[in-house]
C-alpha cells in the first residue's frame, strides 16, 4: 500500500517523538485529515539583518550566552554588556565568541539606575537580556535587583512609547509572577529548566538524545516564523495544511502564537499553543507566527 506524498513508514524498532501535556494525554487520531494544498505557499528567503543586542546584569552564564548569540546574528550585528560587576571590563574583553559576525562592547553601568539606563538609548536596541547578579548575590537580593531594572525599563518603554523585546532571568522561580508587572516578553528559570529536563530524561533515558539535537548548536532550533511564509491567509485552514507546509521544507510545525483583543488565554502564555488540535479549523492574521523545529 503506498503512502501518501509527504508521509513516512515506521519501521520495526522505530519510535515517534510525541509533544503531550502527559503520557494519559496520548490519543490516536481520528479525525479527518484535511488539507488544504492550494493554501501552501512557496519557501520565502529573507534577508538576516544585523542587530543591536543589550545585556543588563552578568553572571557566570554571560560568556555562555554572549558566544551561543554570536552564532545566530547577521554580520555587522553589535553585543553591549552594561554591569557593574568587579572586573566586568576584564572579563568581557576575555569573551570567546564563535564568529566573527558580531563586535562586543562593555559600559560600567549600575542596572537600577534609571539615569545610567537612559544614558543607553536602551530604545535604540533590538532586544534586551535582563540577567541576574546570582554570582555575587543571595537569590533573592539578585532578584529584587532584577525586578527593580525591568521597571526602570518598563517606565522607559512607556516614556517613548515604544516596545522593548525583554527577556529576563530570574533565579527564584517564586518571583516569577511577581515580575509579571513590568510585562517583560519573557522570563527563564534556569533552574527549574535543568529541573524539568532532568525529569523528563529520568523518566525516560532517550529523552537525552532529544535534549541533545534541540540544544546543540548543530541541532534543530526552535523557532517563530510569520504564518504568511507558509500558507494564504484569506480563509480558515487546519493545523494539517500548516504540517504539510513545514514538511515539504524539511521543518515540523508544532504550534503557532495568536493574539487576539479580549480572547482568553488561561496559562497566560502571550497566546502560544504548543501541540494544536490539527483538524480544528483556524483563522490566522498577519501578525500571527508559526512555532516551527528547523535546522536554520
Amino acid at each position: 500500500m503506498p503512502t501518501p506524498a509527504g508521509a513516512a513508514r515506521f519501521l520495526p524498532g522505530e519510535r515517534a517523538i510525541i509533544i503531550a501535556e502527559d503520557d494519559a494525554a496520548i490519543k490516536s487520531a481520528a479525525a479527518e485529515m484535511r488539507v488544504d494544498k492550494e493554501a501552501i505557499r512557496a519557501p520565502v528567503t529573507r534577508e538576516t539583518k544585523a542587530e543591536r543586542t543589550l545585556m543588563l546584569g552578568w553572571n557566570r552564564r554571560g560568556p555562555i550566552i554572549a558566544r551561543e548569540l554570536s552564532r545566530y546574528v547577521a554580520p555587522g550585528s553589535q553585543l553591549t554588556i552594561a554591569a557593574d560587576t568587579p572586573d566586568i571590563e576584564e572579563e568581557v574583553r576575555g569573551l570567546t565568541l564563535a564568529s566573527d559576525n558580531m563586535a562586543v562592547t562593555c559600559r560600567v553601568t549600575d542596572t537600577s539606575s534609571r539615569a545610567e539606563l537612559d544614558d543607553l538609548n536602551i530604545p535604540g536596541y533590538d532586544h534586551v537580556l535582563v540577567l541576574g547578579y546570582s554570582d555575587h548575590m543571595a537569590a533573592q537580593p539578585a532578584d529584587t535587583r532584577t525586578l527593580v531594572t525591568l521597571l526602570q525599563l518598563r517606565r522607559i518603554a512607556e516614556k517613548t512609547g515604544r516596545h522593548i523585546g525583554i527577556v529576563s532571568e530570574m533565579i527564584d522561580v517564586r518571583n516569577r509572577e511577581l515580575a509579571a508587572v513590568t510585562r517583560a516578553d519573557d522570563f527563564v528559570v534556569s533552574n527549574k529548566l535543568v529541573s524539568l529536563m532532568l525529569a523528563q530524561a529520568s523518566e525516560n533515558g532517550q529523552m537525552a538524545a532529544i535534549f541533545d539535537e534541540l540544544l546543540d548548536e548543530d541541532g534543530s532550533e526552535i523557532y517563530m516564523r510569520p504564518v504568511t511564509d507558509y500558507v494564504s491567509i484569506d480563509k480558515p485552514l487546519t493545523f494539517y495544511t500548516i504540517c504539510l507546509a513545514a514538511l515539504r521544507r524539511g521543518e515540523v510545525a508544532i504550534g503557532y502564537r495568536r493574539q487576539r483583543q479580549g480572547e482568553a488565554d488561561a496559562r497566560n502564555l502571550s497566546g502560544v499553543v504548543v501541540n494544536p488540535g490539527k483538524s480544528d479549523l483556524l483563522a490566522f492574521a498577519e501578525a500571527d507566527r508559526l512555532i516551527i523545529l528547523a535546522r536554520q
